[in-house]
């Protein structure tokens, strides 16, 4: 499926600025380093993407939710803020090169944006297991992407 979830008109305020930076180095060097664990609470995962405008590599910590069949679940909420995140973009661009750290393990993974029924079914359990999104949803008037991170095969 595509990527192509379009900016909305209102929203929440996205995390931004040298502190979230600060952080989001931070927690992605401990979840490395432990081998996973909790960020705010919830499962999480570092997830690296290619820049889509400098090809760099980028490193965000993100919760996860269980797929099924060995898959990820991943939320490009912003907080609920108008815009997706940046990773989203970078996904968006390079699907097939993404990779995640989890568990003490580096995978390489295909990621999949999820529409429709898919999507319904995988947000109802996300807000179900984390209220916090269902609170994201309803600041900002866009759809919040759900996206299914698939490992590769070696």
């Amino acid at each position: 499926m595509s990527f192509g979830t379009p900016a909305g008109t209102r929203g929440g305020r996205q995390p931004s600025g040298r502190f979230a930076v600060w952080m989001n180095k931070l927690m992605a060097k401990r979840l490395r380093r432990k081998g996973g664990g909790k960020f705010m609470g919830m499962d999480a995962l570092v997830l690296t993407t290619l820049g889509r405008k400098t090809g760099a590599e980028r490193s965000t910590p993100v919760a996860w939710f269980p797929g099924g069949e060995g898959t990820y679940l991943i939320v490009a909420s912003a907080a609920g803020a108008a815009s997706n995140p940046a990773w989203y973009h970078n996904i968006a661009a390079n699907p097939d090169r993404v990779r995640i750290d989890v568990g003490g393990r580096t995978l390489e993974v295909t990621a999949e944006q999820l529409h429709g029924a898919d999507r319904d079914h995988a947000w109802h359990q996300i807000t179900t297991t984390a209220p916090r999104f269902a609170g994201y949803q309803e600041k900002t008037d866009r759809e919040i992407p759900v996206i299914r991170l698939t490992p590769r095969s070696s």
